[in-house]
């Protein structure tokens, strides 16, 4: 499979990214430079995490105007898979692909640290490896991570089986005790109705390798690429 990196000025998740799916996977992955117009006859498409444009005006922004995201909708919007991490999840919401906003956390403070999140559907390509009943060790590291939808949103994402992931303990258990940022309904991934766009806050791509002690993360972009 080809899967094309989205480079924005200010990523800084990209080669982690890269590494994960071309080292650990091997798989083909080409990156794609934010003011290119040509995907590269991708397969799928990923959005890294990072400070696009140096987080100014607010997280994803700015990004979202770049020359490449005009084709990375268009590629959506043909049923094509795009998946954000943070930063990436940041645009993705700013372009309108992925309902709802990241605020900021509600504690104002930026969060690094490793966080457990329980899968709540696998019922999509990006989670269909998943087991639901268990929680996931995935890196957090964001000051905008706070998932914000309105009740009509919420309301489409629970009946349309739209949430990817939960803050959570070690035990799956889901718990306001557990939301690192103040996430509505302890939130931390999405899918689209369409279920071909994804996003999530938490980095899988960073705890995708097992000589850094954890390899949760690799489950999960394990399930995207064997599922396409």
């Amino acid at each position: 499979m080809k899967i094309g990196v989205v480079i924005f000025p200010g990523s800084n998740c990209d080669h982690d990214m890269i590494y994960s799916l071309q080292t650990i996977l091997k798989q083909d992955v080409v990156e794609i430079w934010h003011k290119d117009k040509n995907l590269q006859d991708v397969d799928a498409i990923a959005l890294p995490g990072g400070f696009s444009y140096g987080d100014y005006l607010r997280s994803g922004a700015i990004a979202r105007f770049s020359p490449i995201m005009e084709k990375v909708v268009d590629f959506a919007n043909k049923g094509g898979y795009v998946f954000g991490v943070c930063n990436g999840f940041q645009v993705l919401c700013e372009t309108g692909l992925l309902p709802g906003a990241l605020l900021h956390n509600t504690n104002q403070q930026f969060i690094c640290k490793n966080q457990y999140i329980k899968p709540i559907t696998n019922k999509t390509v990006f989670t269909s490896g998943l087991d639901t009943s268990k929680a996931l060790k995935i890196p957090i590291a964001h000051g905008e991570g706070r998932y914000y939808a309105g009740k009509d949103v919420l309301q489409e994402l629970h009946l349309n089986d739209q949430i990817l992931f939960r803050y959570c303990d070690e035990n799956a258990k889901v718990s306001e005790q557990f939301n690192p940022n103040g996430s509505v309904e302890n939130i931390a991934g999405i899918c689209n109705k369409n279920r071909n766009v994804f996003g999530m806050m938490p980095h899988p791509e960073r705890a995708a390798d097992s000589e850094i002690g954890n390899a949760d993360g690799l489950l999960i972009l394990k399930s995207l690429v064997d599922s396409l």
